[in-house]
């Protein structure tokens, strides 16, 4: 990442912050607009792509030119775990480096998007199973800005995040993810950011220059969740210990599979399933990435 590059983003965000009204303007009365947004999952990897020109931050730049400009983003991030479920009701969340041993450059970006206040609230009266605390602590984390910041460099689009209660199992958040329905016919571009396949233990450091390297019980699992996802066949994937040993493998901890279900559970009748970005990292991740819609 060049320098003038960094400088450039901080000062268009800083010139979007002392618009203020006009944030208010573009968020304050989110309406149906007739069409739902996609849904997308994001394999979101190693934090450097935050920087990095490289196929998958390209292929993010791309995805964000193919479908509507959204009113607002909301990402449930692998990197937010919390007791209970909150979600970002800030004007101008911080930029969070919840990383270490990574080259300054990367520490020193700041992705300065506004937050929505009135759109915080409207999603925590959504989710009506559980209640919803508005958080005025967090900020966009990695999982968050270093995929947005590449689908909107501008930063003039509200971001928001939403956790993952900890506590709860993939039906839980599957289930709670429908509740969010209604933010799709309002402009509001859902992205769950994870990994499907996610073992830091196991990762073949000498390999993760390969292209595309993958152990095998990594790539026939993402062959099989590919094949769930596409014929619509959820159980599966929400009950993913059923999978078997590959599935213990990928999935050490929920953390990085639970967004999955986020944006599975948003899935309608009549959408459409592709994939991108579908390659092995390191043997044991994969950036594999879903759209809906």
């Amino acid at each position: 990442m060049i320098r003038k590059q960094f400088i450039k983003t901080i000062i268009t965000g800083v010139v979007g912050m002392t618009s203020l009204s006009a944030f208010n303007r573009f968020t304050s009365d989110l309406k149906e607009d007739g069409y739902l947004m996609p849904v997308l999952f994001i394999g979101h990897g190693s934090p450097m792509n935050g920087i990095e020109d490289n196929e998958f931050s390209q292929r993010w730049t791309k995805m964000a030119k193919e479908i509507p400009t959204p009113k607002a983003v909301l990402v449930v991030s692998a990197h937010w775990l919390s007791k209970g479920t909150r979600i970002t009701a800030m004007d101008f969340p911080k930029t969070i480096h919840d990383f270490g041993g990574f080259p300054p450059e990367l520490f020193a970006v700041q992705y300065p998007a506004p937050g929505d206040t009135a759109l915080a609230k409207e999603t925590a009266s959504l989710l009506k199973s559980t209640h919803v605390e508005l958080d005025h602590d967090w900020g966009l984390d990695h999982g968050t800005w270093t995929i947005v910041r590449h689908m909107y460099p501008e930063a003039n689009i509200p971001v928001l995040q939403l956790s993952i209660d900890y506590a709860k199992g993939p039906q839980y958040h599957y289930d709670l993810a429908k509740e969010l329905y209604a933010l799709r016919k309002k402009g509001v571009l859902i992205i769950g950011s994870g990994n499907m396949v996610h073992n830091l233990r196991m990762v073949a450091w000498d390999k993760l220059d390969a292209s595309s390297y993958g152990y095998d019980w990594a790539l026939t699992l993402n062959e099989k969740f590919k094949q769930l996802i596409a014929d619509g066949n959820h159980t599966p994937l929400i009950n993913y210990d059923s999978l078997g040993r590959e599935a213990r493998l990928a999935i050490p901890t929920p953390d990085h599979y639970l967004p999955l279900m986020y944006t599975l559970g948003l899935k309608g009748n009549k959408d459409t399933v592709s994939f991108f970005n579908d390659k092995a990292v390191g043997g044991s991740l994969t950036m594999t990435s879903v759209k809906l819609g």
